[in-house]
């Protein structure tokens, strides 16, 4: 699959790795992008994008991606018009990160994670890029019966790609109960798409980043990153948003590529 000429949407695409990826898809021919995020920085890297190519190209949306009514209107805006979806990254992210049982010494009470935070890290971090990859799939399955096809043949080359967002976090990662379960969680749907979006000539796939040059990776504090994250990764420095975006970019084009990928610069953290 080519990216030049396609339509692609992003969450999250005002920081991080979604916006790198906003950028890159940008300079490899997306004919439109909607470019989706909660925050009012939105417009301003449209912007930019456009300054950059030249052209229309960004479609900038703000507002809440674990919403369905917004969901179902940028996806109407964007296809009515520039047509049917054919990439889409939901890139959209938070972390809310504490222990998941912490017992307080003074007073011998345990105290788990909050249910309300749990079920908000997963809604926007699970559910929620479900859903627009959910979304991208069904305008698929409707664009191809308006045109009188039915089961995708090979022969037609691929009709369209999703990529999840994972984490290295996804195989375990103290203080992320809620954040490694979505991340996890992404795994099962993504290969459950897979055997399903193919129907429509869709595939399906996640890449799992290491800790990478992000907002949320530096709201750690650069303590915690240098004492916690560098040792234990082989490039010893933290991933750069472009190579991610580079690397879901290769996912994309190369249609060999399918499950998942690990963008983790040698993290290897140790048991302890």
């Amino acid at each position: 699959m080519i990216i030049n000429n396609e339509v692609a949407m992003v969450t999250g695409a005002a920081s991080g790795i979604g916006r790198a990826l906003t950028y890159e898809l940008a300079q490899r021919g997306a004919k439109a992008i909607g470019v989706v995020d909660l925050s009012d920085d939105v417009f301003n890297i449209a912007d930019k994008i456009n300054s950059r190519v030249g052209g229309q190209v960004a479609l900038p949306f703000k507002g809440d991606v674990t919403a369905p009514d917004f969901r179902k209107a940028v996806y109407d805006q964007v296809c009515a018009a520039h047509g049917v979806v054919s990439i889409c990254v939901p890139a959209a992210g938070l972390t809310r990160d504490a222990l998941a049982v912490r017992l307080n010494k003074e007073t011998g009470k345990a105290h788990m994670y909050e249910e309300e935070t749990f079920r908000l890290v997963t809604e926007v971090d699970l559910i929620a890029p479900i859903y627009w990859a959910l979304e991208a799939v069904a305008r698929m399955a409707e664009y191809r019966h308006k045109h009188g096809k039915g089961r995708w043949d090979p022969a037609e080359g691929v009709q369209g790609t999703i990529i999840f967002i994972g984490s290295v976090s996804s195989q375990g990662n103290k203080g992320q109960i809620a954040y490694a379960t979505s991340k996890a969680g992404l795994e099962g749907a993504a290969a459950t798409m897979m055997k399903e979006a193919i129907f429509y000539g869709v595939r399906c796939g996640v890449i799992h980043p290491g800790f990478t040059d992000t907002p949320m990776v530096r709201a750690l504090g650069e303590e915690f990153i240098e004492k916690y994250v560098l040792p234990d990764t082989q490039l010893g420095r933290l991933i750069r948003p472009e190579e991610i975006a580079d690397a879901i970019c290769f996912m994309i084009t190369n249609s060999a590529v399918s499950g998942e990928l690990w963008a983790d610069a040698g993290w290897h953290p140790s048991a302890a």
